[in-house]
């Protein structure tokens, strides 16, 4: 690896390597652009919990709430039901500074019941007027029902059209609120019959949470596509989340999924099960989205019964299977592609050392004025251990290639470093389509694996040699399950039209 290739500028890369044309466009746009980190935008967090007796719901809602904090960093916000009353707050603030801003925290403390929501923008802008838990007002102005969602729906337009012709309040333009709304105009049918309505004209991917005066209610949609588990602290105390590692935070034991369409309502009675389409006699093929393995969960997750951290470990065996190369390190991408990292090593049995340092405490993203500064922004992030570095061949495992920009910018600091060799190697397939339902992803045209094929990518990179998990692989991986891979094949469980 030269020192010219390892700073080559943009726009010379694509004249003089003669990248195809069809990457140019890409590349012009690549030039452009502002963003200063080559990253997916997390997703949403949903945590709920509903007892017959008082409990420290102020605690235990932040508790799990925190625990579901890598979902969104947006903003966050907190529904609890106290004698008969549901009290919210939320602000554009990470979890555990959105509890400590709360005006009275007594009146969150001793509840019976607690739904939270961790943000991270999908459908809607990032106005106030979308932070979660919404709420519906009954004609005295008191909250009677509150509500969180993870995923998102589309073709909703014309819908929001119908809801306001018949006065239903919006207070912003979330497609949750869509659907609370559509609850809400139903209500007087039932609350279970309501939910049932909406899903006859909701199109996506939902996990939802509900909080009535009555008891706590949780539904997923009939394709499974956003996780969320169930879990108990005792017989009179269910606890829901959209990660296991949120029950582990409070206490509770893990009982199962809530299964695609089905509708869990728990209250003084107990807890039961509706089938969202009552003609169905059991619950529909979970097509959960295949991404919350590679990137989004928890490595300590456990979803529909595999276990996350073990998905990413056979990732990098099975990237060393697919492309062997001899090398002297193999290192990790922190957070996500660390155990692909593990797994390539004992492999490969080449060395694994964890020498790209994280900043911790690097978590929202922040405006940086000019180009010179942006391009720091991954020296903040991450930085190399030099003197293991210098003079070493690398095998560098990440979790994906998104834009490609935060890629080659790392890769240019291993090189700066010294590095003799640089072998990138990435834990999922090639992205090569937008996802519409609850990732944050760019278009196509901004996808890099959409507009250059591998070999000029790894020119591109700057790296000797490039491989991605092929899509097969995943799928062996995952149990051949019928999980959601639209982003790696375009082919989704739900229509966008």
């Amino acid at each position: 690896m030269t020192s010219k290739q390892s700073t080559t500028q943009f726009s010379d890369f694509y004249n003089e390597k003669g990248i195809a044309k069809k990457g140019i466009p890409y590349l012009r746009n690549l030039l452009k652009s502002d963003d200063p980190l080559d990253q997916l935008g997390e997703e949403c967090g949903i945590f709920g919990v509903y007892s017959n007796h008082a409990i420290d719901t102020f605690s235990i809602a932040e508790f799990g709430m925190f625990a579901l904090q890598h979902r969104g960093q947006e903003a966050s916000g907190v529904s609890i039901l106290k004698e008969g009353q549901i009290l919210t707050s939320k602000k554009d603030d990470l979890v555990l500074d959105m509890f400590k801003k709360i005006k009275n925290p007594d009146d969150f403390q001793q509840g019976n019941a607690a739904i939270g929501h961790t943000r991270y923008t999908t459908a809607g802008d990032n106005s106030t007027k979308n932070f979660q838990p919404f709420y519906a007002v009954n004609q005295f102005g008191k909250t009677h029902l509150s509500f969180v969602h993870n995923g998102n729906v589309v073709g909703i337009e014309a819908l929001r059209a119908q809801l306001i012709e018949k006065d239903l309040p919006f207070l912003g333009s979330s497609d949750s609120e869509v659907m609370l709304r559509m609850i809400q105009s139903n209500l007087d049918k039932g609350i279970i019959e309501a939910i049932r309505l909406m899903s006859q004209e909701i199109r996506g991917a939902y996990s939802i949470l509900m909080l009535t005066k009555d008891g706590l209610i949780a539904f997923r949609d009939p394709n499974g596509i956003r996780p969320l588990s169930i879990g108990k602290i005792d017989d009179n105390t269910h606890v829901f989340a959209s990660e296991t590692p949120a029950l582990q935070a409070v206490g509770a034991s893990f009982v199962r999924e809530v299964e695609p369409g089905e509708i869990v309502w728990v209250n003084d009675q107990g807890i039961k099960s509706y089938p969202m389409d009552p003609s169905l006699d059991k619950p529909s093929k979970c097509t959960l989205c295949s991404f919350e393995y590679i990137y989004f969960a928890r490595p300590d997750s456990i979803l529909e019964d595999i276990d996350v951290y073990e998905v990413r470990r056979e990732s990098g065996k099975k990237l060393f299977e697919q492309a062997p190369v001899e090398a002297d390190l193999v290192i990790g991408v922190p957070d996500s592609g660390i155990p692909a990292a593990v797994g390539y090593s004992e492999a490969s049995g080449i060395p694994y050392e964890p020498i790209l340092i994280k900043n911790r405490y690097m978590s929202r993203s922040f405006i940086i004025p000019t180009q010179a500064m942006r391009e720091r922004v991954v020296n903040l992030k991450l930085n190399p251990v030099i003197s293991r570095i210098k003079g070493k061949r690398l095998v560098v495992i990440d979790d994906s290639v998104v834009r490609g920009t935060t890629s080659k910018r790392l890769i240019k600091i291993l090189l700066d470093a010294g590095a003799k060799e640089v072998h990138f190697r990435s834990a999922s397939p090639p992205i090569i389509a937008p996802c519409f339902l609850g990732i944050d992803m760019p278009s196509k045209k901004d996808l890099i694996s959409a507009n250059l094929d591998k070999e000029s990518l790894r020119e591109f990179l700057g790296v000797d040699s490039l491989d991605f998990l092929s899509v097969e692989n995943l799928k062996e991986i995952l149990k051949q399950r019928e999980y959601c891979f639209g982003c790696f094949t375009e082919n989704y469980p739900v229509s966008k039209d």
